[in-house]
This record gives C-alpha cells, sequence and structure tokens, in this order.
C-alpha cells in the first residue's frame, strides 16, 4: 500500500506511475485520495485540539477544588462533560474518515520502478537474457503428460479421481523426482546464506492482507469460510508475515528467509490447451526465496536474487531466458519484476518457472515493518521475494527436454538427490 503522505508529496510521480502501469481512472482516485485525506487530517486536528484542552481543564477543576472555589469547578466540570463527548463522537468520525482513506489506497497498486518499460500485456515485456540451446529432440517425441503416462510417473486421471483436475498424483521415479528437486533448491538457497523455514500453510486475513493478496486476489484463493483462513498462494505469504509488525535494527539486514510449502491456487477461468498436465494446477511444490532489506540495498539484493536463479537454471542445463516486466503485466504490488521462462520443446513455446520481485515498501507498509535507523527514526523496510523455484513446468521443462528415444535422462546435479540417471 502507498504512504498517502508520498502520494500527498509526489502527485505527479505517481501519476506517471500509474499510467506506466495502464491503470484507468487514475486521476480521479488520486484526486479522491487527497480530499479524503485532507478531511482526515481535518477531524484529527481538531480531535487533538479537543483533548488538548480536556486535559488543560482536568488540571484546572482539580486546582479549583483545592482552592474552594466549588461553583468554578462544576462550570468547568461541565465544559469537560461537553468535551468528551465531543472527542468520542470525533474518535468516530476519524475511525469512519481514515477507513474510508484506506479503502481508497486498497485499490491503488505499487508504483512501478523506473526500469519497468512501458507496455500493455506480455508481448511488450523485454528480454533482459538468454541462455543455453534449445535441443532438437528425436522423432517421436512427446510432451510431458504423454510422457508422464507412459513412464507412469504422473497420474493426472486418479487425482482427478481423488479431488479435481489440477490435482495430479506423483508415482514411483516421478515422486523421487519432485523430492530431488525440493531438496536440491532447498540445498542452494542455504548455501547462499537463506535460512530455511518451516511455516503454516494456511493464513488468516491480516497475513493476506499484509502481502497484498486481500483485496487484489481474493478470488484466487481458496478459504475456509468457517475459521476465516486462507490456503496460502505462495510461501511468500507466510514467511513475509514473519515480520508483520516488527520494528528491526538496521544491523539486522539483510534478512534472507527460504521454505518448501505446497502452494493452492484456484485459477479460475484458466482452461485450453495452454493449461495442460503440468503447465497449471490447484496444488503444486514450490521452494521460496524472501528477503528483507534496508531501502538503499534492495535492488542491489534483487540483482543478487536474479544471478541466485541463474545459477540454478544452468546446473540444471535448460534453456531459459529473463524478462524485465512491463506496466501492464507486473503485479499489482511490486515495483519491479523479472520472470524466468523455460523453453518447452515437445511444446514449442515458453514456460514462466520463477518470477522475481522488488516490493519496496507497499507490503512493509501494509505489514508494517519498520527498522530503526542510527538517528532512532523509524522507517518502512523493503521486501523481495522469488520462486527458487516452482516445481511443475521446471519438471515439465526436465521430462521434455531430457527426453532421448531410451527414457528420459536425468540432469547431473539432480542425480544424487533422486538416486538414478535415467527414467525409462
Amino acid at each position: 500500500m502507498l504512504q498517502v503522505s508520498f502520494i500527498r508529496n509526489n502527485k505527479e510521480e505517481v501519476l506517471r506511475g500509474l499510467a506506466v502501469r495502464n491503470f484507468s481512472d487514475a486521476e480521479n482516485i488520486i484526486e479522491k485520495v487527497l480530499t479524503s485525506d485532507e478531511n482526515r487530517r481535518a477531524i484529527q486536528t481538531e480531535l487533538d485540539n479537543t483533548l488538548s484542552e480536556s486535559n488543560k481543564i482536568a488540571k484546572e477543576i482539580g486546582g479549583l477544588f483545592k482552592t474552594g472555589k466549588i461553583d468554578e469547578a462544576n462550570k468547568m466540570k461541565e465544559r469537560a462533560n461537553t468535551l468528551k463527548i465531543s472527542s468520542n463522537h470525533l474518535k468516530e468520525k476519524l475511525a469512519t474518515a481514515s477507513n474510508s482513506l484506506n479503502e481508497l489506497l486498497y485499490e491503488i497498486p505499487n508504483i512501478p520502478n523506473i526500469l519497468v518499460p512501458k507496455g500493455n500485456t506480455e508481448d511488450d515485456n523485454e528480454i533482459t537474457f538468454s541462455e543455453g540451446e534449445i535441443p532438437v529432440l528425436h522423432d517421436g517425441a512427446l510432451p510431458h503428460w504423454e510422457l508422464a503416462k507412459k513412464y507412469d510417473i504422473i497420474d493426472f486421471e486418479l487425482g482427478n479421481k481423488i479431488t479435481g483436475a489440477g490435482f495430479p498424483v506423483y508415482k514411483g521415479k516421478g515422486a523421487r523426482l519432485q523430492r530431488g528437486l525440493i531438496n536440491y533448491f532447498l540445498d542452494k538457497n542455504t548455501a547462499a546464506g537463506y535460512d530455511e523455514v518451516q511455516v503454516p500453510h494456511f493464513v488468516n486475513e491480516a497475513s493476506a492482507f499484509g502481502t497484498g493478496q486481500l483485496p487484489d486476489k481474493e478470488g484466487q484463493m481458496y478459504h475456509d469460510a468457517k475459521d476465516n483462513l486462507y490456503l496460502i498462494p505462495t510461501a511468500e505469504v507466510p514467511v513475509t508475515n514473519i515480520f508483520r509488525d516488527v520494528i528491526l535494527n538496521e544491523e539486522d539486514f539483510p534478512i534472507c528467509k527460504t521454505a518448501y510449502t505446497p502452494c493452492f491456487r484456484r485459477e479460475a477461468g484458466s482452461y485450453g490447451a495452454h493449461v495442460r498436465g503440468l503447465n497449471r494446477l490447484h496444488q503444486f511444490d514450490k521452494v521460496e526465496i524472501v528477503r528483507v532489506e534496508h531501502p538503499e540495498k534492495s535492488h542491489e539484493a534483487l540483482d543478487g536474487m536474479v544471478d541466485h536463479v541463474t545459477e540454478i537454471l544452468r546446473e540444471l542445463q535448460l534453456p531459459f531466458r529473463i524478462l524485465r516486466l512491463c506496466g501492464g503485466d507486473i503485479g499489482f504490488t511490486s515495483s519491479l519484476t523479472y520472470d524466468f521462462e523455460v523453453f518447452s520443446t515437445a511444446q514449442d513455446r515458453w514456460l514462466e518457472i520463477s518470477s522475481v520481485s522488488n516490493f519496496e515498501t507497499f507490503q512493509a507498509n501494509r505489514l508494517k515493518l519498520r527498522y530503526k535507523n542510527k538517528e532512532g527514526k523509524k522507517l518502512l523496510a523493503h521486501t523481495l521475494n522469488g520462486s527458487s523455484l516452482a516445481l511443475p513446468r521446471v519438471l515439465a521443462g526436465i521430462l521434455e527436454n531430457c527426453q532421448t528415444p531410451k527414457g528420459i535422462k536425468i540432469p547431473d546435479v539432480l542425480i544424487p538427490y533422486c538416486g538414478f540417471d535415467i527414467i525409462d
């Protein structure tokens, strides 16, 4: 959530940023925010003056009683009662005004970093890096959903029977490959300085709000209405909320966390051939990296996260590319995002397998995540996160790109984790 003081002091910058995002009706909502904020501040000033007068009168009443000026004291008490009623009324008005202001602020996305290119759709994203040769497959090469059936390693129909579409069952070497990937990703992350944590797979409403899933992505999350809990769409949510309502010290930076969790997404409206097999699931595994950074270091940290994911994909020997997302494709909470895509040779298209983002102060403002600088002033920290990595499409890329007439060769780096070198 943007700070209202930032909007007030940087109105033109905010409008320029929202224009990069193609955010409709930006001028109207910003004017509403400023008007609402002016109203809230006026009520706050009136309340402060009322409370100040009340405190002054309370001291005077005590002095009057001590000096025997009973009548004057009683008159002052009447005034004090009037001020008390007035202050209670003003507190209610202030709460209403603050809520109205926040409802407006919730509608405004983060301001894109200066590096974010203009554009409307994913077609306008900038390719910043690519590496790896796209393999030439043998005649009769298959997409991963056919390979899964051929080698009996993933059963989509069984998952549909047990739960429904989008909940596959991994079997035999498929299950072991999944486990191997998870352990490999976690080992890479912890070796790079990320502390591993295990977190709940349900979060409360405050946590979902803190990282921006609410109210923006409410329809995409599974919700337990009875207990008002949400199944996590990513480990980013519980891991980042470790620091909700926390005040850090400057020397605490950087804070680096990694976690493996299953992820749950309703993916409403996702149909068609492009979501077949592992391309889009309602439940999938992912290893996440999260950082809390000093504002002066966050973009350097983002570059480091990009380099880290790049190293993993090099070790997996998969052809990949990195894209800087344009204003029309960047997420609601992000200031700057890089997407990683692996080329699926059998499907002849690129598959997104990671997003690495800097949210700057947007999440921290919602989370009330602050730090004390050397002067003792409390400032908002910066938060970042990235997939390191999401398993379904990585697995799809391995199955499709590493297939041979004799079977699916396992990348060398994964053999110690899997205990086998080929799926045949």
